[in-house]
């Protein structure tokens, strides 16, 4: 076949983000204001929660719920050791203990009976992460924490539900990005779900500096003279309104991408079957995948080469590949700090060097999807 350049992901964007920006652009709204509060509006209609409080990134909503939870020096919570770093970074933020759980390397997703092991009388939250647009299995998990808050990094799951019920709303809180390898992207920025009305109100308050008002009420009140009380040390993690602007076209586009994608999906899952050495995503009717990556494991004892080397081959035929992600307990800060060896989640070492995410996005056409099924099955 002939050679075809396929990036990894890109997101689609196009005139009608363009358009978007006008508003705040002629108006002159720059900052959180009437744009990201209609996309807040719009995304907590479609994950069926009560609040959804718009801010910089994935990292920052994460941040934000910890410290609505008060999570302090001396607590422990425990996260995935399969994840983006930020899911553990955030509770060294508030000077607490990252304890490690081990994943199942089928689903990349937290191991509820491993999970069971790491609880103790410190344990204040759990980090349950949907990797990759999966939900993890929240029944199997809320039997394990019992009265334990879960926080949900749905960094991946926009759209994603598990037995009908969309990601944001599994937990106590959810937290979603929109960096632009998610399905939809403002660029950067996040979004933090609750259904909880006290936290929604404490969690607008902490993004915006602890102010007891929003700038939008401020401006367009009546008293020019009145300022925002301080009663809480709160954060700058305000999303701008060009970005909700742009956030408010992009989600009336979810439902469409994720179908596509799942189309896609299933024909990588199809057509991949045949290949002895990979593994591919396997999950029960009971989940919506929202398929923010196409991941697959490598047998290396059966296939023609290791993993890093069927990258690199795939590479020189223009496939853009990458890890699903990284096993922070192997990352070498977290290593240092903990005394951890790989061999300690064995899962999460799995995961860490036989993944591989083959392209999956809205920009590919039927060439570049068939053009990968046929350079897999002849990597030799």
């Amino acid at each position: 076949m002939e050679k075809r350049i396929i990036p990894i992901s890109l997101p689609v964007t196009g005139e009608e983000e363009w358009e978007a920006l006008k508003e705040p652009l002629i108006t002159g709204w720059l900052t959180a204001g009437p744009k990201v509060r209609e996309f807040e509006i719009d995304f907590a209609k479609r994950h069926q929660v009560n609040y959804a409080i718009a801010v910089t990134s994935a990292t920052t909503a994460l941040h934000l719920a910890l410290i609505a939870l008060d999570i302090k020096a001396g607590d422990e919570v425990i996260v995935p050791a399969f994840t983006w770093v930020s899911t553990a970074n955030v509770v060294l933020y508030q000077g607490a203990k990252v304890v490690f759980c081990d994943i199942d390397p089928k689903t990349f997703n937290i191991d509820p009976i491993q999970l069971k092991n790491k609880i103790t009388p410190s344990t204040k939250a759990i980090m349950v992460v949907h990797l990759f647009g999966l939900c993890a299995p929240m029944d199997e998990i809320k039997k394990v924490a019992g009265n334990i808050p879960l926080i949900e990094d749905g960094a991946c799951a926009a759209g994603s539900a598990y037995k009908g019920t969309p990601a944001g709303g599994l937990g106590l809180m959810g937290c979603f990005s929109f960096h632009p390898r998610k399905s939809i992207t403002t660029g950067e920025g996040g979004m933090i779900t609750t259904n909880d009305p006290a936290l929604g109100e404490q969690l607008q308050i902490l993004r915006n500096h602890g102010a007891s008002i929003s700038e939008e009420q401020r401006h367009h009140g009546s008293k020019p003279y009145m300022l925002p009380d301080f009663n809480v040390l709160g954060y700058n993690y305000r999303m701008t309104d060009l970005q909700g602007a742009i956030g408010v076209v992009q989600l009336r586009k979810l439902d469409q991408f994720i179908d596509e994608r799942a189309k896609w999906a299933g024909f990588y899952k199809n057509e991949l079957n045949s290949i002895k050495w990979l593994s591919l995503p396997d999950f029960s009717t009971d989940y919506k995948h929202g398929w923010q990556s196409f991941v697959l494991l490598v047998d290396e004892e059966k296939a023609p080469c290791s993993r890093n080397d069927i990258m690199e081959r795939l590479q020189k035929v223009g496939i853009s590949t990458r890890p699903g992600t990284h096993a922070v307990h192997m990352l070498g800060f977290y290593a240092n700090k903990y005394k951890i060896k790989p061999g300690d989640f064995p899962g999460a070492e799995i995961a860490n060097n036989k993944s591989i995410s083959i392209p999956l996005h809205n920009r590919m056409i039927k060439e570049d999807f068939e053009y990968i099924v046929h350079s897999l099955k002849n990597i030799i």
